[in-house]
């Protein structure tokens, strides 16, 4: 079986019943993933982020290195069964308040389409709530689409912007 690497968007802005706070769901999380048949090969270290949409209550963030046999399809099949075990409950509504969100962003074999998943993921570029942690485990890896590190991605997204005159 060929191993294959994938950088994983965690993100979290519920209490859980035997986790507690939302840090600490993403690190049950990590835990969870490491059973599923996956290898953690890093997890950044936790940010905290405003919301997006309609919930109010902020986020804490992280990305994992990992490294699994599963095709992109599977590892989707995979993280959404984590998220349903944690109890998160798909309603439709982007941007609710959920205990525990898994995304792939970017995976070893470049780019993959299929119903419900696109790789890289498609607003990664913009958030950076998922940039930031990712460059911290994952600085050199380069988008497929852009070319750009993520270390060029995070660094373009937070640098001061002049002020026109």
């Amino acid at each position: 079986m060929v191993q294959q690497r994938y950088l994983i968007a965690l993100g979290s802005n519920q209490r859980h019943h035997r986790h507690g706070r939302p840090e600490q769901v993403l690190q049950a999380a990590l835990a969870a993933l490491g059973q599923g048949g996956i290898k953690v090969l890093a997890a950044a270290p936790v940010v905290r982020s405003a919301p997006l949409g309609p919930s109010r209550r902020r986020y804490a963030n992280g990305a994992a290195l990992i490294k699994t046999s599963f095709e992109p399809d599977e590892l989707l099949e995979l993280l959404q069964s984590i998220e349903t075990d944690f109890g998160r409950r798909r309603s439709g509504q982007r941007w609710t308040a959920r205990v525990l969100d898994l995304d792939i962003v970017l995976w070893s074999g470049g780019t993959w389409s299929s119903t419900g998943l696109t790789i890289p993921h498609v607003e990664f570029r913009g958030r950076d709530f998922v940039l930031k942690p990712a460059s911290v485990i994952a600085a050199r890896w380069r988008d497929p689409v852009s070319g750009l590190s993520l270390r060029q991605l995070t660094s373009r997204l937070t640098r001061p912007r002049a002020i026109p005159r």
